[in-house]
């Protein structure tokens, strides 16, 4: 079983000070005329030692936000460039969200309390600043899924509803308003390190890079490899790494982000900033989620390669600070990195123990083959065949004959039909009763539901470069 998340005193550490005259603006939060609270996280509230906080407080700080003890003294809107499917945008940073505060988990992990439709930033361009309700319901439950499938994600800490009506072209308008508060393991981007390139901006980014070494500490290159002793080169090493084992969890969890741009890509390797998604209906590499994305370039058997393109845009900014050759040496690593993070994913959530990159390799081909030709969806897929169970006689169940279950892969939660999930009829079931009756109750029970899956699969591996 999963273990929760460990409880912790409040432990503020306002690290970013160090850069923060250059890393973002201060910007003041949008004043809502109303503040219902939707949603507390309060396992993760009290992993960074704010889940005794009053009802009252937690408004105050999440919704009107008002500074934390010993905190940020007010939000600060993060500046970054990025490459959006592929062109370059320079005039992009935090448009409707800032670092709010910082702090420290039980293992000393420093944690960013983040917002998303906080109000108009310089960085807003048209946009209004705001979240609409749905968008916020939609978070919920990608992070609470993708948390339960073993995903480093970013996570849903607070929604509270603020009384607008706002208008969008994409889903029926008016409609409702929220401001949501995400707890993230950091918000530096490898659009962070593009703005500094395309201002040559040298020495703010060796203070950068020394940042993320500091606050994000990983693993050190291998033995061989060329120029390892230096910060840039290192640093990519471990953006390498943890974006290799990012895409094939998502690749594992049958999920599609929709939108990978370079501004989207957390040095940390935790995926975050949920639009567009979907989950896998059924198992098809050209599904796509996002209906802007005509030409499928972040379909879901894409989504590796983008990340890997990613990877090469913050090689392309650490030319300012390093050799080509040493970079290029930590980028030709990812394929490796990739297939050795789909086994670990993979056997984990079939609940099966690992045998060996060939054999390994050789079940997933063998699965990715059978969900195409069934057309079953991933999650009943796995959920069926966890710890050995229900292998037919195709190849892949041959396979997985040869495979010893872990334990926990008999309990009475994996006897049940079928998994949770959210694919999209799912999710538009719940917000329709949110919206048309604020019947809150499907929601309550699907995170209830998620929750406990992640409690059954167990332990997740961890990501490499942590």
């Amino acid at each position: 079983m999963r273990s929760e998340p460990q409880a912790s005193a409040y432990r503020p550490d306002v690290h970013i000070e160090s850069i923060a005259g250059w890393i973002g603006d201060p910007v003041p939060a949008a004043a809502f005329p109303k503040h219902e609270l939707r949603f507390r996280n309060d396992r993760w509230a009290h992993a960074v030692g704010l889940g005794d906080l009053s009802g009252e407080s937690w408004i105050s700080h999440f919704g009107r936000f008002e500074p934390l003890p010993d905190n940020l003294p007010g939000p600060l809107a993060l500046r970054y460039h990025g490459h959006q499917f592929r062109a370059y945008n320079p005039d992009i940073g935090d448009g409707r969200g800032f670092l709010f505060a910082q702090m420290r988990d039980a293992d000393g992990r420093l944690l960013d309390l983040g917002t998303k439709g906080s109000g108009r930033t310089p960085y807003s361009r048209d946009g209004d600043g705001r979240l609409t309700l749905k968008g916020a319901v939609r978070e919920i439950l990608a992070t609470e899924m993708l948390e339960a499938l073993g995903v480093n994600t970013s996570k849903t800490f607070s929604v509270i509803e603020t009384g607008e009506s706002l208008w969008r072209g994409d889903e029926p308008s008016p409609t409702r308003s929220a401001v949501l508060v995400r707890l993230s393991h950091g918000h530096i981007r490898i659009g962070s390190f593009q703005r500094l390139l395309a201002l040559d901006e040298k020495a703010q980014m060796e203070a950068l890079v020394a940042y993320c070494l500091e606050t994000y500490p990983g693993s050190t290159p291998p033995a061989d490899a060329p120029g390892r002793d230096e910060p840039a080169v290192i640093l990519m090493h471990q953006v390498v790494e943890r974006l290799a084992a990012l895409a094939a969890s998502w690749m594992v969890a049958g999920f599609v982000h929709g939108v990978l741009n370079t501004d989207n890509m957390n040095i940390s390797g935790e995926s975050f900033d949920y639009g567009p998604w979907r989950w896998l209906p059924k198992w098809d590499p050209r599904f796509t989620a996002a209906y802007f994305d005509y030409g499928g370039l972040y379909a879901f058997g894409r989504q590796p390669e983008a990340l890997l393109w990613n990877c090469g845009q913050l090689a392309v900014a650490l030319r300012l600070l390093a050799e080509t050759e040493p970079l290029v040496a930590a980028l030709d690593r990812f394929g490796g990195l990739y297939q050795q993070a789909m086994a670990r994913h993979f056997t984990w959530r079939l609940g099966v123990e690992p045998r060996g990159p060939e054999a390994d390799t050789a079940l997933i081909q063998a699965a990715e083959h059978a969900m195409t030709e069934s057309g079953e969806a991933p999650d009943q897929f796995f959920f069926t065949r966890r710890g050995g169970r229900a292998a037919g006689d195709d190849a892949f169940g041959e396979l997985l004959r040869a495979y010893t279950p872990t334990a926990g892969c008999d309990g009475a939660f994996w006897q049940e039909d079928a998994p949770p999930g959210i694919l999209i009829d799912e999710v538009e079931r719940i917000w329709s009763a949110i919206d048309e009756h604020d019947d809150w109750s499907a929601l309550e029970t699907k995170v209830s539901e998620i929750r406990e899956l992640g409690r059954n699969l167990g332990e997740a591996p961890s990501p490499r470069g942590e």
